[in-house]
Protein backbone atom coordinates (compact mmCIF):
# COMPACT_ATOMS: atom_id res chain seq x y z
CA UNK A 1 0.00 0.00 0.00
CA UNK A 2 1.33 3.21 -0.66
CA UNK A 3 1.80 6.05 1.43
CA UNK A 4 1.26 9.89 0.67
CA UNK A 5 2.11 11.97 3.04
CA UNK A 6 1.34 16.51 3.14
CA UNK A 7 -0.06 16.42 -0.54
CA UNK A 8 -2.34 17.80 -2.70
CA UNK A 9 -4.84 16.43 -5.02
CA UNK A 10 -6.39 19.42 -6.95
CA UNK A 11 -9.62 19.00 -9.20
CA UNK A 12 -9.02 15.26 -9.72
CA UNK A 13 -11.30 13.12 -11.76
CA UNK A 14 -11.51 9.72 -9.68
CA UNK A 15 -14.59 8.38 -11.89
CA UNK A 16 -13.10 6.11 -14.49
CA UNK A 17 -9.61 6.47 -12.95
CA UNK A 18 -9.50 5.01 -9.16
CA UNK A 19 -7.30 6.69 -6.47
CA UNK A 20 -4.54 4.91 -5.53
CA UNK A 21 -5.01 2.26 -2.74
CA UNK A 22 -2.67 4.01 0.28
CA UNK A 23 -2.38 5.80 3.68
CA UNK A 24 -3.19 9.46 2.99
CA UNK A 25 -2.03 11.55 6.02
CA UNK A 26 -2.09 15.36 6.23
CA UNK A 27 -3.31 15.54 2.52
CA UNK A 28 -5.61 17.73 1.12
CA UNK A 29 -8.71 17.00 -1.45
CA UNK A 30 -9.46 19.92 -3.30
CA UNK A 31 -12.23 20.11 -6.43
CA UNK A 32 -11.40 16.53 -6.74
CA UNK A 33 -14.95 14.19 -8.38
CA UNK A 34 -15.48 11.08 -6.47
CA UNK A 35 -19.15 10.78 -7.38
CA UNK A 36 -19.87 7.19 -7.94
CA UNK A 37 -16.12 6.04 -7.15
CA UNK A 38 -14.87 3.23 -4.94
CA UNK A 39 -12.89 4.75 -2.23
CA UNK A 40 -13.17 1.73 -0.50
CA UNK A 41 -9.86 0.00 1.59
CA UNK A 42 -8.40 3.43 2.18
CA UNK A 43 -6.74 4.81 4.88
CA UNK A 44 -7.39 8.59 5.47
CA UNK A 45 -5.60 10.85 8.45
CA UNK A 46 -5.81 14.20 9.23
CA UNK A 47 -6.69 14.65 5.61
CA UNK A 48 -9.30 18.15 3.94
CA UNK A 49 -11.53 17.10 1.30
CA UNK A 50 -12.69 21.12 0.15
CA UNK A 51 -15.37 21.36 -2.52
CA UNK A 52 -15.61 17.88 -3.47
CA UNK A 53 -18.13 15.43 -5.09
CA UNK A 54 -18.47 12.56 -3.43
CA UNK A 55 -22.52 11.41 -4.17
CA UNK A 56 -22.42 7.26 -4.18
CA UNK A 57 -18.89 6.72 -3.18
CA UNK A 58 -18.45 3.31 -2.40
CA UNK A 59 -16.48 3.70 1.34
CA UNK A 60 -16.21 0.18 2.53
CA UNK A 61 -13.74 -0.35 5.14
CA UNK A 62 -12.09 2.95 4.44
CA UNK A 63 -10.43 4.76 7.47
CA UNK A 64 -11.15 8.35 8.12
CA UNK A 65 -9.63 9.51 11.12
CA UNK A 66 -9.54 12.91 12.20
CA UNK A 67 -11.07 14.30 8.32
CA UNK A 68 -12.84 17.04 7.75
CA UNK A 69 -15.35 17.49 4.92
CA UNK A 70 -16.13 20.98 3.44
CA UNK A 71 -18.37 22.24 1.06
CA UNK A 72 -18.47 19.25 -0.24
CA UNK A 73 -21.61 17.15 -2.52
CA UNK A 74 -21.96 13.65 -0.35
CA UNK A 75 -25.71 12.22 -1.40
CA UNK A 76 -26.22 8.39 -0.91
CA UNK A 77 -22.83 7.56 1.48
CA UNK A 78 -23.26 4.49 3.43
CA UNK A 79 -21.02 5.96 6.28
CA UNK A 80 -21.81 2.77 8.15
CA UNK A 81 -19.80 0.78 5.66
CA UNK A 82 -16.79 2.79 6.65
CA UNK A 83 -14.02 1.08 9.40
CA UNK A 84 -15.19 2.23 12.25
CA UNK A 85 -11.52 1.83 14.15
CA UNK A 86 -10.43 5.85 14.47
CA UNK A 87 -13.32 7.28 13.44
CA UNK A 88 -13.38 11.20 13.62
CA UNK A 89 -14.66 13.07 10.89
CA UNK A 90 -16.93 16.78 10.40
CA UNK A 91 -19.05 18.19 8.14
CA UNK A 92 -18.92 22.04 7.36
CA UNK A 93 -21.58 23.32 4.55
CA UNK A 94 -21.89 19.70 3.18
CA UNK A 95 -24.94 18.28 1.20
CA UNK A 96 -25.49 14.45 2.57
CA UNK A 97 -28.48 13.93 1.40
CA UNK A 98 -29.83 10.43 1.02
CA UNK A 99 -27.16 9.22 3.23
CA UNK A 100 -26.85 6.72 6.09
CA UNK A 101 -25.26 6.46 9.70
CA UNK A 102 -27.51 3.90 10.61
CA UNK A 103 -25.73 1.96 13.86
CA UNK A 104 -22.92 4.43 13.96
CA UNK A 105 -20.82 5.52 17.03
CA UNK A 106 -20.85 9.38 16.72
CA UNK A 107 -20.01 11.00 19.24
CA UNK A 108 -18.89 14.80 19.55
CA UNK A 109 -19.32 14.85 15.62
CA UNK A 110 -19.74 18.07 14.14
CA UNK A 111 -21.98 18.85 11.62
CA UNK A 112 -22.03 22.78 10.71
CA UNK A 113 -24.63 24.04 8.19
CA UNK A 114 -25.14 20.80 6.40
CA UNK A 115 -28.52 19.97 4.47
CA UNK A 116 -29.03 16.08 5.93
CA UNK A 117 -32.50 15.87 3.88
CA UNK A 118 -33.36 12.04 4.86
CA UNK A 119 -30.38 10.91 5.81
CA UNK A 120 -30.63 8.07 8.28
CA UNK A 121 -29.41 8.18 11.84
CA UNK A 122 -32.10 5.42 13.07
CA UNK A 123 -29.87 3.55 15.90
CA UNK A 124 -26.97 5.77 15.81
CA UNK A 125 -25.22 7.22 18.89
CA UNK A 126 -24.77 10.77 18.42
CA UNK A 127 -24.03 11.80 22.23
CA UNK A 128 -22.59 15.15 22.49
CA UNK A 129 -22.71 16.23 19.20
CA UNK A 130 -23.22 19.56 17.25
CA UNK A 131 -26.01 20.13 14.78
CA UNK A 132 -25.61 24.17 14.09
CA UNK A 133 -28.31 25.25 11.46
CA UNK A 134 -28.61 22.14 9.71
CA UNK A 135 -31.84 21.32 7.54
CA UNK A 136 -33.29 17.91 8.52
CA UNK A 137 -36.14 17.76 6.15
CA UNK A 138 -37.19 14.00 6.16
CA UNK A 139 -34.30 12.65 8.18
CA UNK A 140 -34.91 9.43 10.10
CA UNK A 141 -34.20 9.28 14.47
CA UNK A 142 -35.44 6.13 15.23
CA UNK A 143 -33.75 4.32 18.88
CA UNK A 144 -30.73 6.98 18.10
CA UNK A 145 -28.93 8.30 21.33
CA UNK A 146 -29.18 11.87 20.87
CA UNK A 147 -28.21 12.88 24.62
CA UNK A 148 -26.18 15.93 25.14
CA UNK A 149 -26.53 16.98 21.31
CA UNK A 150 -26.85 20.95 20.33
CA UNK A 151 -29.74 21.13 17.69
CA UNK A 152 -30.11 25.00 18.87
CA UNK A 153 -29.92 26.17 15.64
CA UNK A 154 -31.09 23.56 12.89
CA UNK A 155 -34.40 22.94 11.50
CA UNK A 156 -37.33 20.81 10.11
CA UNK A 157 -36.31 18.55 13.00
CA UNK A 158 -38.86 15.71 13.32
CA UNK A 159 -37.48 13.46 16.75
CA UNK A 160 -40.10 11.28 18.63
CA UNK A 161 -39.09 11.97 22.51
CA UNK A 162 -40.54 8.52 22.83
CA UNK A 163 -38.56 6.14 20.60
CA UNK A 164 -34.63 8.53 21.12
CA UNK A 165 -32.68 9.38 23.91
CA UNK A 166 -33.24 13.32 24.49
CA UNK A 167 -31.61 13.44 28.00
CA UNK A 168 -29.79 17.30 28.02
CA UNK A 169 -30.14 17.74 24.45
CA UNK A 170 -30.37 21.54 22.96
CA UNK A 171 -33.21 22.76 21.06
CA UNK A 172 -34.38 26.30 19.92
CA UNK A 173 -38.24 26.59 20.73
CA UNK A 174 -38.70 26.29 17.03
CA UNK A 175 -36.91 22.92 16.61
CA UNK A 176 -38.85 21.82 19.78
CA UNK A 177 -42.39 22.01 17.98
CA UNK A 178 -40.74 19.02 15.96
CA UNK A 179 -40.60 17.04 19.20
CA UNK A 180 -44.58 16.79 19.44
CA UNK A 181 -45.13 16.42 16.09
CA UNK A 182 -46.16 12.77 16.34
CA UNK A 183 -49.07 13.99 18.91
CA UNK A 184 -50.71 15.96 15.93
CA UNK A 185 -50.82 18.85 18.25
CA UNK A 186 -51.52 22.67 16.66
CA UNK A 187 -49.57 25.37 18.00
CA UNK A 188 -49.97 28.52 16.94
Amino acid sequence: MDFFLDKEFIKEDYTHIKLPKGQYENCTFEGCDFHDSYLDNQHFTECTFVGCHLSNANITHTTFNDVVFSHCKMMGIQFGDCNPLLLNFSFEHCTLDHSSFYEMALNNTHFLECRLKKTDFAQANLKDSLFKDCNFEGALFDNSNLEACNFTNSYNLRIDPEKNRLKKARFSKEAALGLLHRYGIIIE
